[in-house]
């Protein structure tokens, strides 16, 4: 310490002390000069980049795909993927996150990216086909095993001091429903995969889910089991009073091709089960809806009843209906109309995974885009559906 400073310290504290608690304070204000310098350089570094970035952008793309790249860099990959077949990007993001990690298959195939999957899933479930009220069950095997108990307990009054007899014991059925591969192969040119203004996932997510859709509905109504799920309306069915397990019950209209007044209908909903009708619903299409929608019972009160609130389905007697076009039109011997608790009587199994496969040399000048899905259908309790039959008999 100088003179001079030893001087104008005449009767402060020059304990050690005080010494360091100074040195401390001098050194906290030099940090604080230090960090406000680093701070504004990094400051206008980070300006000088933005500035380059934009230039840079705007010379090289239209605006509009600005904020999907720098947003979702899964999206970068897998648009880069589509146009050019490139999957450095899509390796790459294995290491950064989630979305594509394990994507790569041994063939050759890659999972859509979380986001293009969940737009396919939300377009098939508000397609109006049966699963919307089906049980909907993902799997990871190549079929899905329903264990129904349909058989009766056997049971006997005793007395108090007779033999206890022997009873009936439940029996327990396995239906399994195999996996199916439900394919997609749109297309694209070339040209248009290049114009990365272009929304690729959107589209190719429409596409896909147009084909999936319309095919899955169609055969969880009326499918062979052959290669597809098995429809419902592909299943034996006999008169709700000969009724046994392996078919589905129906009742008629009393009229060839035919309604013979609204009966049949109160018919058809009094042959459920009870144990049923509580979440039971009506399944046609919209010819037959339109003929139904007319009848009115004795007091001249409308049987059909449009939903209240937007979205909520149509009623028909109290129960909702689903229209579903894939249902026959009303015609001779035609069970043009189905009752029941989908829930329980019909299962949809599937495999939560989509792949697609870029194939740029079948179609040349345009890229196909394979896609699968594994999905099967078929019905899982014979008890819970019953049909309406366009016949005397």
């Amino acid at each position: 310490m100088s003179k001079t400073e030893i001087t104008s310290r005449v009767g402060e504290d020059v304990s050690p002390a005080a010494e360091v608690k100074s040195a401390v304070t001098d050194f906290m204000n030099d940090f604080r000069g230090f960090q406000s310098d680093i701070t504004n350089r990094l400051k206008q570094q980070e300006e000088k980049m933005t500035m380059f970035e934009r230039t840079s952008i705007t010379a090289a793309r239209p605006a509009l795909a600005v904020e999907a790249e720098t947003g979702a860099p899964h999206r970068k990959a897998f648009g880069a993927y589509l146009r050019s077949g490139d999957d450095d990007g899509l390796r790459g993001l294995e290491l950064e996150g989630k979305a594509l990690s394990g994507s790569v298959a041994a063939d050759g195939g890659y999972l859509v990216d979380p986001q293009t999957s969940e737009m396919i899933r939300s377009t098939l479930s508000d397609t109006a086909s049966v699963r919307a009220i089906a049980n909907v069950v993902a799997v990871e095997a190549t079929s899905f095993d329903v264990l129904i108990d349909h058989s009766e307990m056997g049971h006997g009054w005793a007395s108090e001091a007779g033999a206890v007899p022997e009873t009936d014991t439940p029996l327990i059925d396995r239906i399994t429903i195999p996996l199916h591969e439900l394919s997609a192969l749109p297309k694209a040119s070339q040209r248009l995969l290049d114009d990365s203004a272009f929304d690729i996932e959107t589209w190719l997510a429409g596409r896909i889910a147009d084909k999936f859709a319309r095919a899955e509905a169609a055969a969880f109504v009326s499918g062979d089991g052959s290669d597809k799920p098995m429809g419902f309306l592909s299943h034996p069915a006999v008169d709700d009073g000969l009724w046994a397990w392996g078919n589905l019950g129906y009742v008629t209209t009393g009229a060839d091709g035919d309604f013979d007044g609204p009966d049949a209908i109160i018919d058809l909903v009094y042959a459920l089960g009870a144990e049923y009708r509580a979440n039971a619903s009506f399944v046609m299409n919209s010819r037959t809806a339109g003929t139904i929608r007319k009848f009115k019972d004795a007091d001249g009160r409308f049987l059909w009843s449009d939903g209240m609130a937007a979205g909520e389905p149509a009623r028909l007697m109290g129960y909702p209906v689903l229209i579903a076009e894939d249902m026959p039109d009303i015609a001779s011997d035609a069970m043009a109309v189905a009752f029941g608790d989908f829930s329980a009587g019909y299962t949809v199994a599937e495999r939560p995974d989509l792949r697609v496969l870029r194939d740029p040399f079948s179609a040349k000048p345009h890229v196909l885009f394979y896609a699968t899905k594994r999905v099967g259908g078929d019905v899982s309790d014979f008890a819970a559906i019953k049909l309406l039959k366009f016949a005397t008999s």
